[in-house]
């Protein structure tokens, strides 16, 4: 029998085998443009100079950001739970959606989410809890202030992996006091948000979605200026004089072929023998082209972002079937940032405000991918399958979506409900109308009934299939 072994309640291994510092120099990153910091600068330059670098963050980024973000109560007192919608300025779920105040001096969810999608780019994205005392005694989160990636310095790590704090490069021509000589105060993790791409343990730089595109990036920047120089010198071929038998004088055909340009009225005077000619690269050339669009496909699949590849053609149905891998990934992405997000800004709020023991509420999202478009077909189908009810609001939201004008200010937002022997009656009255010449809906409105509410409950064959 083997012998128990007493739990413990400290770690013998490590890490981080430099507690109190980040090994700035990634041991396996043999780019040296790529190391950290320097690579912040690098991916910066990714996603600003090409097309389809920006494309492939882009695609990602905007469903994440477009989907509906809710405060889910999860069990927590309904203090609590408005307290934290307030202070996200997010809508509860299950409930009528948020009234959005004035953004001005307060948190702003949608930009926070920008910002934080920023750990795609460079791998990681910090934050700084600042918060202001209400009049109530509690603490209000004023903004949670992004730290930029060009501006730490250094990433402090515990010998267990735990991040401890960062620091900034000094601010420069500030009255701010900086600790100690040319250093600023390190900002504690108490006081942190770290949004991190698929990070190693302990190493908080996290890993840009763009580094595998590197290699493609650097190819493609140089077939570009091989394919530019190649169109400016060889577009029009190579001006070539040849001066004639038993001609010395070679340097007035050199300066004749030299000073050559084209134009509506260009053209030239040879004497007999002379001869004056265009001359293209002879041989095979090298598609470059082609060598281009194979590095554009391989940055588009280093984000799952197979249908950006179908702008040269493709299989439609193959990408359709892709593309199910690609939501999936984007719908991963938001849920890192929603559980980073729920551990410390949600319970940290929770915490300060109303103790450790009090249940949290946490930031939710729709599944991204999953909304439809409603049509007016299935809008009816809703309707008719009784899962949704017309009212003033619904019909307002139709005719904003439709693009309709407003209703008249008479109209049926507020028609008492009718016993079912009374509707009968004004339904058979309408028909009566109608098949004297009347318009459905006219007819519906003569009788004291709505048309969007009881067009349904007349005859197909009074307004056709």
């Amino acid at each position: 029998m083997a012998d128990s072994v007493a739990p413990t309640s400290f770690e013998l291994g490590y890490v981080n085998g430099q507690p109190g510092g980040f090994q700035q120099w990634d041991q396996d990153e043999k780019v040296p443009d790529l190391q950290w910091p320097n690579s912040v600068h690098v991916y910066k330059r990714m996603d600003s100079e090409d097309g389809r670098v920006s494309s492939v963050l882009q695609a990602i980024t905007l469903p994440v950001r477009r989907t509906k973000w809710w405060i889910d109560p999860n069990g927590a007192p309904d203090e609590v739970v408005s307290f934290v919608a307030a202070n996200l300025n997010l809508p509860i779920k299950g409930t009528d959606e948020l009234v959005k105040t004035r953004l001005k001096g307060r948190f702003s969810f949608g930009q926070h989410l920008q910002y934080a999608l920023l750990m795609l780019r460079y791998g990681h994205q910090f934050f700084e809890q600042v918060y202001r005392p209400g009049d109530d005694g509690l603490m209000y989160l004023r903004k949670l202030a992004p730290r930029p990636a060009s501006t730490i310095s250094k990433i402090n790590v515990a010998l267990d992996g735990g991040l401890e704090s960062i620091e900034q490069h000094p601010p420069s021509s500030t009255g701010r006091v900086l600790y100690g000589l040319g250093k600023s105060a390190p900002i504690p993790v108490s006081s942190l948000v770290a949004y991190v791409r698929d990070p190693d343990p302990g190493v908080w730089t996290g890993r840009s979605l763009l580094r595998p595109a590197y290699k493609h990036w650097i190819m493609k920047d140089e077939l570009m200026r091989i394919q530019a120089g190649a169109a400016k010198r060889n577009g029009m071929g190579v001006p070539v004089a040849t001066a004639p038998e038993h001609e010395t004088d070679i340097g007035k055909y050199k300066k004749l072929a030299s000073q050559y340009r084209g134009g509506a009225y260009s053209g030239v005077g040879l004497t007999y023998g002379a001869k004056m000619e265009l001359l293209g690269v002879q041989g095979n050339l090298p598609d470059i082209q082609q060598a281009i669009d194979y590095q554009d496909r391989q940055i588009a699949l280093t984000g799952l972002a197979h249908f950006l590849n179908l702008d040269r053609g493709g299989s439609h149905a193959l990408a359709s079937v892709l593309e199910d891998t690609f939501v999936q990934s984007v719908q991963t992405f938001g849920e890192s940032i929603a559980d980073t997000t729920n551990a410390h800004v949600v319970e940290d709020l929770v915490d300060i405000n109303f103790g450790e023991d009090v249940p949290a509420p946490r930031i939710v999202f729709d599944e991204i991918g999953s909304r439809q478009d409603l049509t007016a077909q299935s809008f009816k189908t809703l309707i008719d399958a009784g899962l949704i009810r017309i009212d003033g609001n619904l019909e307002r939201y139709t005719r904003q979506q439709y693009g309709l004008p407003q209703a008249a200010p008479d109209a049926f937002d507020e028609l008492p409900e009718y016993d079912a022997e009374e509707l009968a009656q004004r339904i058979g009255a309408a028909g009566t109308l109608i098949r004297s010449g009347f318009e459905p809906a006219d007819a519906l409105r003569a009788v004291g009934l709505d048309p969007i509410k009881h067009l349904g409950l007349l005859p197909v064959t009074l307004v056709g299939e």
